[in-house]
Formats: structure tokens, sequence, C-alpha cells
């Protein structure tokens, strides 16, 4: 029986696409997929792509889970561990080929900034992470975050900036995007590629 949760013998060895989901060089990320309704709709969308939530609440992983194998979307895998962890030292390098990053927790408050995920130090992460010509795609709702992923990004050689037009692809809306939207605010996105730019450690 098809099962979405993938329960890892081992948390401390690297992980390839085919470990994951029995074939395979590289899958789609949706890194804090939250309840899945972005990640189902992706799944639904695009059949012979593999998709994997990185979720860390157990209530919402079991959701994600149920939809998915009610549905039968065979091309959907869930991991439930932290974000910075599953990229650093879970999978292996060049294993990405989009990375999405949607209505993340902004952290603020000054004093918090240090929880981001986006900084200096991770981007050499994200860059052995994803495949060659991988992609870092990010929404947010809040201004400040979004100058400072920008920020961050155009200022790294492992990275160019691309265009993100409204429609010019097939681009589901979180459930935390329609929720900022009801209330009127802005949803601010960035789209970047990996460059040939070697990372240092």
């Amino acid at each position: 029986m098809f099962q979405a949760a993938y329960l890892p013998e081992n948390y401390f060895s690297q992980h390839d696409v085919e470990d994951i989901f029995g074939n395979g060089e590289t899958c789609e990320i949706d890194l804090g997929c939250g309840d899945g309704g972005f990640l189902l709709q992706m799944a639904r969308q695009y059949p012979d792509t593999k998709f994997l939530g990185i979720e860390r609440l157990l209530g919402r992983v079991r959701s994600v889970c149920s939809n998915a194998e009610t549905e039968r979307l065979e091309n959907v895998r869930v991991l439930r561990l932290e974000s910075r962890y599953f990229l650093e030292w879970f999978i292996r390098p060049g294993s990405i080929s989009r990375l999405h990053y949607l209505c993340p927790d902004p952290w603020p408050k000054t004093r918090h900034h240090k929880n981001r995920l986006v900084q200096d130090h991770f981007l050499p992460v994200l860059h052995r992470a994803l495949a060659p010509q991988g992609e870092f795609l990010f929404k947010t709702d809040h201004e400040e975050y979004y100058e400072w992923v920008l920020e961050h990004m155009n200022n790294s050689p492992l990275f160019r900036k691309l265009t993100w037009e409204e429609n010019e692809f097939y681009y589901p809306k979180t459930d935390f995007q329609l929720h900022w939207e009801s209330m009127g605010k802005h949803i601010h996105r960035a789209r970047f590629a990996k460059t040939e730019h070697t990372a240092q450690a």
C-alpha cells in the first residue's frame, strides 16, 4: 500500500531522491508545507514530478499524508524534519530541482532575525542542495523580510534573480497567501536560480 510519509531508518546519513521515492534523481521541495494545500495541488498538476514536503509539526504531517494517500498521489512524500537540518545534512547535494519557501514566519523583531532561514551562511547550503540550474522560489506578505531576502540573494554570486510574472507558470496560492490577501495584504515574490559559482564550505 502507498505510504506518503517518509520514515528513514537513519536520520544521520545523507539521502537521495531514489531513497525517498524509489527512483529518480531530483525532486521539488515544499519547505514548511503546512497542511499541504500547495504541495498537493502541485502534485496533481504535475504527476510526473516528485514533490517532497518538509514539515516539523506532526499533526500537519499526518494531515498531508492522509490526503495524499486518499488521492493516491504517489509522487508525494512528506518528511517530518527541521528545515535547516534537512538541507544541510539530510538531502544529498544536487537533489533539488526547485525549492519552494512560501509565506514563512518573518521573525519581524530585530532580536529574532537570527532565526530567519535566509542568512549569509545558509546560501552555500542552499546552493549545494540544488541541482544545476535549480531554483529557489520565495513568497511573503512581510515587506521587510522580502527586502532582507533580496539583499542576501542578490549580493551572493551563488544565485541570479529570475523573472516571475503573475501568470508565468502554474503556481497555486498557499492557505497563508489566501489569508493575507483576504486581509488586503500584498504578497511579494522572488525567484532565483543556482549559478555555476562554487560554494565555499
